[in-house]
């Protein structure tokens, strides 16, 4: 049955699809967990969510309200501009917010709400042709804007205080990073769902930095860590019917530990 599966188109979409959210999520996942960023993507996951409930609310395509919140999400933690206990109480607080703004859309909604709540999940299996090429498209444009201010956000996520004296646009590259997140989280909970979307962008990352501190194959790393867990969770879900978010949150977390106890060794 393994090989037939194998054979099938919607397997192979799966694949491709799986392979484009894990290069660009493994790739930005470098610069959030750098910058200390990582809770600011699991508040941008779950407004997203919310997105999708007012989407249903107006009628309209819940991944379209999905990104949409994401991107409005993404702007404003961009513009906040902080770090440390001050961006982690801010995100708190916006996110608290925007889950209330959740709930109060589920409750408008009269329908039944079963394509929102499928992103609480992901289903990577049922990722259409079309989907595959929207996410293509999603990925060159986060890929661009990752190439075009490399260097000025490496710079700014390592040290913020020398980049500002230096005159680098510390809060141009907060908006530009944080929308990027927002694009590729969006991405990414088609995958494996909004509760795993840490799964990809930040385990891969904070492996892939416990085993180099050169940041050029740090960012390697993160991104063949991202590969291998959703490949291999994939494969793995159509040998054995469990949910394919599992076997990929299993995979991504076993490199992180064994990446930790490489470290020590």
């Amino acid at each position: 049955m393994f090989t037939d599966l194998l054979a099938q188109h919607f397997v192979h979409t799966a694949l491709l699809a799986g392979a484009v959210v894990a290069v660009v999520s493994g790739a930005i996942g470098i610069f959030v967990v750098t910058r200390g960023a990582s809770f600011a993507v699991h508040a941008i996951s779950e407004l997203g969510f919310t997105g999708a409930a007012g989407a249903l609310v107006l009628g309209i395509d819940p991944v379209i309200g999905m990104i949409s919140g994401s991107l409005v999400v993404g702007l404003v933690l961009g513009l906040l501009s902080l770090r440390g206990r001050e961006r982690d109480s801010a995100i708190g607080a916006v996110l608290a917010f925007g889950l209330g703004i959740g709930v109060l859309f589920l409750s408008l909604y009269r329908g039944y709400a079963t394509q929102a709540t499928n992103l609480l999940f992901g289903s990577i299996v049922g990722v259409s042709s079309r989907q595959l090429f929207e996410l293509t498209i999603v990925a060159l444009i986060v890929t661009a804007g990752l190439a075009a201010c490399y260097r000025p956000l490496l710079f700014s996520s390592v040290d913020p205080e020398v980049a500002a004296a230096r005159g680098v646009p510390l809060r141009a590259l907060s908006v530009a990073i944080f929308l990027l997140l927002a694009l590729t989280t969006a991405e990414a909970i088609q995958v494996v769902g909004v509760l795993l979307v840490l799964t990809l962008v930040i385990t891969p990352a904070a492996a892939a930095q416990r085993l180099t501190a050169r940041p050029g194959l740090a960012l390697a790393l993160s991104i063949l860590v991202a590969l291998v867990a959703t490949e291999g969770g994939i494969l793995l879900s159509l040998a054995q019917s469990w949910p394919t978010s599992f076997f990929i949150s299993a995979i991504s977390f076993a490199i992180y530990i064994a990446a930790r106890v490489f470290k020590r060794s």
